[in-house]
């Protein structure tokens, strides 16, 4: 059966093709041994791929059959970077030692990431969602075999035998292993590290087998009540985590529920509930958690600004919660209150959320240990794709998926726009596979439908801002005014840290000497997106195209080319012998932007080249009544640096084959917050910036 996923197996799409590079059989056909090089698609986002260079990647699976023995081990290397990253897996298929008709099957792996592009964090997480994957496909695709064995009539495969000179010889050549009680069974499931253990009923799907149990049993009422259905062995795993930790853990001990979550987290797997269990507890403990709801208050900014809150309830009697993205200023807020401020507020509406739970379990009479969580996106767009706000939206995804596993029953998102796709994509990687089986998206207005919100909100309570008749309490959110911004040494000072160190450059820009990032467009249809702040003066600014590229900057005698001050770079990369509309062209109208002004927007380019992004010194208009030198102008000939803006940025290139979403419009991805607060003027012009050029 497992030799009928070879070359290629429909099961497994990411198998693309395999070659057999070595063969071995003994001459009494005992020993099978083969050797391929398997071929794999990788699911990795398509940016990733095109950084490290490759589409596909191939492993080394070397498979041992020993008939005499009766096992089947199997071996696999990863060919492809492995001077950057070690894979080993090992697998193996033995006759368990109690019922000969009982095959057990054992898998473990090891990961070793020396580096990888600076991407190492990201390789692990898909290394680990793929070997999760693999095992839980496992047992499926090998019983799928079997299955299509018994349909073409074979349902027995004759055992091996040694010639016949060998008879004598054989029968006292492999001693009998030794037996171990059946009782023990379900405990090697719970193998510390990286590794599985399945028993696969090859034969008539005999009863589960029971592990041992200590003296004390649940109520069955109390299950029922409380916990929900529970199999022998997972009351057994509760029960022996909850005594264990009650003899080693000093502090207060989580209710069952509590445990059982994190036992359905690890498909029961004890060790490691029992690891991640612990880790939780030690991190509650650390940061007062069990306090906060008591002991915090969130700051007025995230009362009046952060779009979300608690709304009745859906069909199952989970606690319903609301949050509308479209309409956060994510930006703001980061800006505002820092990212741990964020994470705690997150952590207090978790804290709620099992509160809420446990009140719904006694208001309905049955278990209810998780919530609905209903995401409007209306509103989406290239601000809330700011990357400081990524990387604390990941940060504060990693925390929770660590400390409140199995909590989200259902993930509702709906009205998703065209830009969704690219949040997605850099999100995805992060969250549990079990997690993402709850989520159900729905674009437009399809969640009106059939199979829409209706299946799972009654229509009595479906709130007012998407067409229904209850009224929502949730704030509406909208801009966090800048007058409520702190400065990054101000964060820094309270130890939050906004991550734009790195990610954004700081640049200078003078009276006739622009600031200039090149942008290399291979392929048309790309999307550049850039988010600046203007920290000091007015500057305009530009976007151009060009057939041929611009000479590296240089710094001469006079700087022309190339200034360096403390406060930023300056860097000029368009000739002054080129000429607008021959050399270069201009593909974006001129923007104003004002100090104190952010700016978000993108441009998707219609022709390969060179794109060039330009920030320009803004001139005040001059008198009209005189052709006399303004005493600005002399002054800023003989000093430079009396005329002088700073501005913050960040730019990226989003390739056509990473946007998964139509490349006709980008409409939904400018700075759309002007219908939220007509007087920001930084919203509206952001909005001229992200028009497409047709």
């Amino acid at each position: 059966a497992y030799e009928r996923r070879f070359p290629t197996c429909p099961l497994i799409p990411m198998f693309v093709a395999s070659d057999t590079v070595n063969e071995y059989k003994s001459e009494d056909e005992a020993i099978h041994v083969i050797e391929r090089r398997c071929k794999l698609d990788i699911d990795a986002p398509r940016l990733l791929k095109k950084i490290a260079g490759v589409d596909y990647v191939y492993f080394v699976q070397k498979n041992s059959l020993n008939r005499r023995e009766r096992t089947l081990h199997i071996e696999a290397y990863n060919e492809t970077f492995s001077n950057r990253v070690i894979i080993n897996e090992h697998c193996s298929y033995t006759v368990h030692p109690d019922n000969e008709d009982w095959t057990c099957f054992e898998q473990s792996a090891s990961l070793d990431i020396k580096s990888f592009f600076g991407f190492e964090s990201t390789v692990e997480k898909i290394a680990m969602k793929q070997y999760t994957s693999n095992i839980k496909k496992g047992k499926e695709i090998i019983e799928y075999y079997l299955k299509q064995l018994e349909e073409e009539g074979i349902t027995f495969v004759p055992r091996w035998t040694p010639p016949v000179a060998c008879k004598s010889e054989s029968s006292t050549s492999h001693p009998r292993r030794p037996v171990s009680p059946a009782i023990n069974i379900p405990e090697s499931a719970t193998k510390e590290g990286l590794s599985n253990k399945e028993i696969l009923n090859t034969s008539s799907s005999p009863s589960e087998p029971t592990a041992g149990t200590p003296d004390d049993k649940l109520d069955a009422d109390y299950i029922k009540r409380y916990l929900g259905d529970l199999t022998p062995m997972q009351e057994s795993c509760l029960i022996r985590l909850r005594q264990w930790l009650q003899e080693t853990h000093k502090g207060k001990i989580p209710k069952d529920e509590h445990i059982l979550r994190f036992l359905r987290a690890r498909d029961f797997n004890i060790d490691k509930a029992r690891e991640i269990l612990c880790q939780s507890l030690t991190w509650r403990k650390q940061h007062q958690v069990d306090y906060i709801l008591d002991t915090w208050n969130p700051p007025q900014v995230l009362q009046d600004y952060y779009a979300g809150g608690w709304h009745h309830h859906d069909k199952d009697g989970r606690p319903l919660y609301v949050l509308r993205l479209g309409q956060m200023d994510t930006k703001g807020l980061v800006r505002a209150l820092g990212e741990e401020a964020l994470l705690r507020y997150v952590l207090s509406i978790n804290e709620e959320g099992l509160r809420r739970c446990e009140e719904n379990t006694k208001v309905f009479g049955r278990p209810i240990s998780s919530w609905t969580c209903l995401v409007d996106l209306e509103g989406l767009n290239m601000r809330h794709l700011w990357r400081p706000g990524v990387k604390a939206l990941l940060r504060i995804i990693e925390v929770v998926e660590a400390n409140y596993p199995e909590t989200l029953g259902r993930l509702l998102i709906l009205r998703a726009p065209r830009v969704f796709p690219v949040l997605w994509t850099l999100v995805s990687p992060f969250i549990d596979d079990n997690t993402r089986k709850k989520f159900l998206i729905y674009a437009g207005n399809d969640y009106q439908g059939p199979g829409g919100l209706l299946d799972y909100i009654d229509k009595e309570i479906i709130p007012d801002f998407l067409g229904g008749e209850c009224m929502c309490e949730v704030p509406e959110g909208g801009l966090v005014p800048k007058s409520l911004y702190r400065t990054a040494e101000e964060l820094e000072n309270e130890d939050i840290k906004l991550w734009t160190e790195t990610i954004y450059q700081s640049a200078s820009v003078f009276k006739g000497a622009p600031h200039e990032v090149l942008i290399q467009i291979v392929d048309a249809s790309s999307v550049i997106t850039w988010d600046f702040d203007v920290c000091k003066g007015d500057i305009v600014f530009n976007i151009f195209h060009s057939k041929r590229a611009p000479q590296p900057p240089k710094k001469d005698s006079l700087g022309a080319h190339s200034i360096t001050s403390p406060g930023g770079n300056n860097v000029q990369l368009i000739d002054k012998v080129w000429q607008l509309g021959r050399d270069y062209s201009m593909v974006e109208s001129p923007l104003i932007c004002k100090e104190g002004e952010s700016v978000q927007g993108s441009h998707v380019t219609r022709w390969p080249g060179f794109y060039i992004l330009q920030w320009k010194f803004h001139n005040m208009p001059a008198c009209a009544t005189t052709n006399l030198p303004r005493v600005d102008d002399v002054l800023a000939s003989l000093q430079v640096s009396s005329h002088k803006c700073k501005v913050m940025y960040y730019t990226e290139v989003i390739g056509s084959e990473d946007f998964r979403g139509s490349m006709t419009s980008l409409e939904s991805s400018h700075s759309g917050f002007s219908q939220l607060s007509a007087a920001t003027t930084s919203s509206s012009q952001s909005h001229s910036s992200s028009m497409i050029s047709r």
